[in-house]
């Protein structure tokens, strides 16, 4: 038995359908939040630094909890991790409408909520893609799961713009977390897990990360994921209100994070497609060097709903096509037997990005009453990210040293 093989539980099918439905439904709701971020903070009277501090938070404690929650999965099933994640997400979003200050919501939409995201995240469910197809197809079987999560992004901001308008704030959070529950019953036909080869032992959580920090391109590719998460964490949080201080609608903010979804998932499929034909790290510096190019147009003209939908749908097309990438390049370089674990280290760089980027955005709002240097940033590293990929070596590491069971 190799160590991609599956216990035969449930037809790939089915396995896919459900692992998608999960991933639609974990990434709409999170992507909705920015949505959140006039209205709970007019309420509340609370800062915008305050407001990003916690959903920078929450992008930090997915990032620090997802290596953990991959190591888990890889070693008693994918199932039962994202129904016990999906349970503590949907808590953390219900206890977001009753957190009145910006350090109880730190707590709420940040740590708790942080958490669930990450137990119960798409980067779980790529998991038990990866070991569930051959290698050849892991790229292509990435950018479905992928585009899966954005199609909820799509799916989701309108919806939740329009709980907002009829219902306010609060009751929006509520239909939210139900939502949340649905993947409970859904992970049901995910579980089982990866196999090692026979006479062979599970290593320790930190030798498995010695042994693959050791490997040059895989330390690349986490320094380079961090501007992703940095890009996605400042535009979905703060892009909203961006437009409204432009003079712009909030409509104008859901729809802008809905398209950036919708054509998403044009540029998921077709990175898992590509990813399969030609050099991975080639594509994600032609990503990110697209990205800062996008950016920098996006301030030379005047902003409007044809620029806004523009740049939502460029950026949309350059959004998550980093992460079949990213997750295929880990799996050529240690197969699928740590791939939970160590592309979890990978995220836990993308979301020190996030962190920074949300941060970030409403530091230098309350400073400077705009979002002009953080864009301008975003650009930089956009270059600088695009220069670190080109040395990747796209070649397996040398094998870990298993030890005989």
């Amino acid at each position: 038995m190799n160590s991609s093989a599956l216990r035969p539980v449930v037809p790939l099918l089915v396995l896919i359908i459900a692992g998608c439905a999960v991933a639609a439904i974990g990434n709409g709701v999170r992507t909705s939040f920015g949505l959140f971020t006039l209205p709970m903070t007019a309420d509340l009277d609370m800062s915008r630094e305050g407001w990003g501090m916690a959903m920078a938070i929450q992008n930090l404690a997915w990032g620090i909890a997802q290596p953990f929650a991959g190591a888990y999965a890889d070693r008693v099933g994918t199932g039962r991790t994202i129904a016990v994640g999906a349970a503590i997400y949907a808590l953390g979003v219900l206890l977001m409408r009753v957190s009145p200050t910006a350090g109880v919501l730190a707590v709420t939409a940040g740590i708790i909520t942080g958490v669930g995201i990450a137990i119960s995240s798409f980067s779980v469910v790529m998991a038990a893609f990866g070991r569930a197809v051959p290698p050849e197809k892991r790229s292509l079987i990435f950018g479905v799961a992928t585009a899966a999560s954005s199609f909820g992004q799509f799916a989701f901001a309108p919806i939740s713009q329009g709980f907002i308008n009829a219902f306010g704030w609060q009751s929006a959070l509520l239909y939210l977390g139900m939502a949340l529950l649905l993947i409970i019953p859904l992970s049901y036909a995910l579980r089982g897990r990866t196999e090692n080869p026979v006479g062979q032992a599970d290593l320790p959580f930190m030798q498995t990360l010695s042994q693959a920090w050791g490997h040059g391109s895989y330390r690349l590719l986490v320094v380079g994921f961090f501007v992703c998460g940095f890009h996605l964490a400042f535009i979905n949080v703060h892009m909203p209100a961006y437009l409204v201080q432009c003079g712009l609608s909030p409509s104008v903010g859901s729809w802008t994070i809905a398209v950036i979804g919708l054509f998403n998932i044009v540029g998921s499929l077709l990175s898992g497609y590509l990813g399969g034909r030609l050099p991975k790290q080639l594509l994600l510096a032609a990503i990110y060097f697209l990205r800062a190019v996008a950016i920098g147009l996006f301030l030379i003209f005047p902003v409007s709903e044809l620029t806004a939908y523009t740049f939502a749908a460029a950026m949309g097309v350059l959004w998550l096509s980093t992460v079949p990438l990213t997750a295929g390049l880990v799996a050529m370089f240690f197969g699928a037997r740590y791939l939970g674990m160590l592309y979890g280290i990978a995220f836990f760089s993308h979301q020190l990005g996030s962190f920074v980027g949300v941060w970030l955005g409403g530091y230098v709002f309350d400073v400077t009453g705009s979002y002009s240097l953080v864009w301008y940033l975003g650009i930089m590293l956009g270059l600088a990210s695009a220069a670190v990929h080109l040395p990747i070596n796209e070649r397996a590491a040398p094998s870990f040293s298993l030890q005989p069971a």
